[in-house]
């Protein structure tokens, strides 16, 4: 073989080792990391009450971002309570998380009342904003917001009571917080600051706004459903909003106290009306879709039955108002309807717990009920006025209108044209066609007429 080729296979060893040197060391230098281009936490808000609406929504964030692969799920919480049985069903979803879940009450001026008290312990890490605060737990009932025990019921007032108990505490331990705070939180109201709640090991750490919590959190190790640890990575994640269903909104938006009355007085009003006026539709037509929508909402909120009773009578009375224009019925159908609201919101359902604000306010009571107050005084002076006006319609309607003879009037016989229409007619006495006659009384399909002299 020629040298030449001899060196240049020699040049293509060479070539051919150096390559695979070089991928060599490719290959065992490691990759630079960019968790921020990777890593995605789904995010999701509680605002006002948990309710049915609220608590299906809650889970389902759960569902999707386990689903969606996120590093974690975050919570932004504002509430004041709602449901107990909602309250559970966040819970369940939250323990039952193979994604980490972070809660932040926030922004400031925030709080975590009651229900929301369970949903923070039952996080894997959480934190609160400067200014907002945790707690007031304890089951109230009544409208001025008393304890159970005092309204009434001891012995299902302890039930509900220890059973509430247990409940915090168990989430508590199981997410390594403090076990006697939440049970004092339940049992006495105890309500907390962010900076007291950090210190009493109730949230982990003090955020002023979401991203910080989120750098906080990166690279601590929590434990999730199944006992599998989970390290987070969380600093510059990219956020993916969780909005909830279009079903899950109806449900929230109208789980409102005020808003179910208003719904239950329009439906109570139509319906009442239609059936006072067959064949208006509109009236029923109204009534019967702000009745769908007051069920809807019902579902939601612990609506009292015996309210719902008071403000159909109240309904009631102000439509019997039109027809016997007494002034008493309208009065008592106001009162009625005020007292409807007033004990809309059942208060002493064991399985709700708020804080006082959670009925019909007197700011939406007082004036509807003025309205109405008005509309049915209203009504019973036009009706007063209309009963004292003279019949313009049947027989009676006729005495006293005037008319023009069409032929010649006698006491046998005549026509005369009066209110529109041709009538047959007599008179004592001969008037000449074209005359002006009025009517002095009617019998069967004949008017009796005088001549009016000019």
């Amino acid at each position: 073989m020629p040298r030449s080729r001899h060196s240049q296979l020699g040049r293509i060893r060479a070539a051919c080792a150096l390559m695979m040197l070089a991928l060599g060391l490719l290959a065992a230098r490691p990759l630079p990391s960019t968790p921020s281009d990777s890593s995605t936490v789904a995010r999701c808000e509680l605002e006002g009450v948990v309710d049915t609406g609220s608590g299906a929504y809650l889970a389902d964030c759960v569902r999707r971002a386990e689903q969606g692969g996120h590093s974690a799920l975050l919570v932004r919480l504002d509430t004041p309570g709602g449901s107990l049985e909602a309250t559970r069903a966040i819970v369940r979803a939250f323990l039952g998380s193979t994604v980490p879940v972070l809660v932040w009450v926030g922004p400031s001026g925030a709080h975590a009342g009651s229900a929301g008290v369970f949903i923070t312990l039952a996080s894997n890490l959480a934190a609160m904003a400067p200014g907002t605060n945790i707690g007031a737990a304890h089951p109230v009932a009544g409208v001025t917001g008393q304890d159970p025990e005092a309204a009434g019921g001891s012995q299902l007032a302890r039930k509900v009571e220890n059973d509430t108990v247990a409940f915090a505490e168990s989430i508590a331990r199981q997410r390594g917080r403090n076990a006697a705070w939440a049970a004092s939180a339940v049992r006495d109201s105890v309500a907390v600051s962010a900076n007291a709640a950090v210190e009493l090991r109730v949230v982990e750490h003090l955020a002023p706004s979401e991203s910080e919590f989120l750098s906080w959190a990166d690279g601590r190790s929590v434990q999730v459903a199944g006992g599998d640890t989970v390290r987070l990575s969380t600093r510059d994640a990219r956020l993916v909003e969780l909005t909830p269903s279009l079903s899950q909104r109806v449900v929230h938006a109208l789980a409102h106290p005020a808003l179910v009355y208003l719904l239950f007085l329009m439906a109570a009003l139509g319906l009442v009306v239609e059936l006072a006026h067959p064949g208006g539709i509109a009236p029923g037509l109204l009534g019967l879709v702000a009745l769908v929508l007051a069920l809807v909402a019902s579902s939601a909120l612990p609506v009292s039955a015996g309210a719902l009773l008071l403000l159909l009578l109240g309904a009631a009375l102000i439509v019997a108002e039109l027809f016997v224009t007494s002034g008493l019925l309208g009065a008592t159908g106001v009162l009625l309807l005020g007292l409807g609201g007033l004990f809309l919101v059942d208060r002493f359902d064991p399985d709700w717990f708020v804080d006082r604000s959670f009925r019909v306010s007197w700011a939406w009571l007082i004036p509807t009920t003025l309205v109405l107050a008005g509309a049915a005084a209203y009504i019973a002076w036009r009706s007063a006025q209309t009963r004292r006006l003279p019949q313009r319609g049947g027989d009676a309607g006729l005495v006293g209108e005037e008319g023009t003879t069409l032929a010649p009037v006698s006491p046998e016989s005549g026509e005369v044209f009066v209110h529109g229409e041709r009538w047959r007619a007599t008179s004592p006495s001969p008037i000449q066609r074209g005359a002006h006659v009025v009517v002095r009384r009617v019998e069967g399909l004949t008017l009796f007429v005088d001549e009016v002299k000019t």
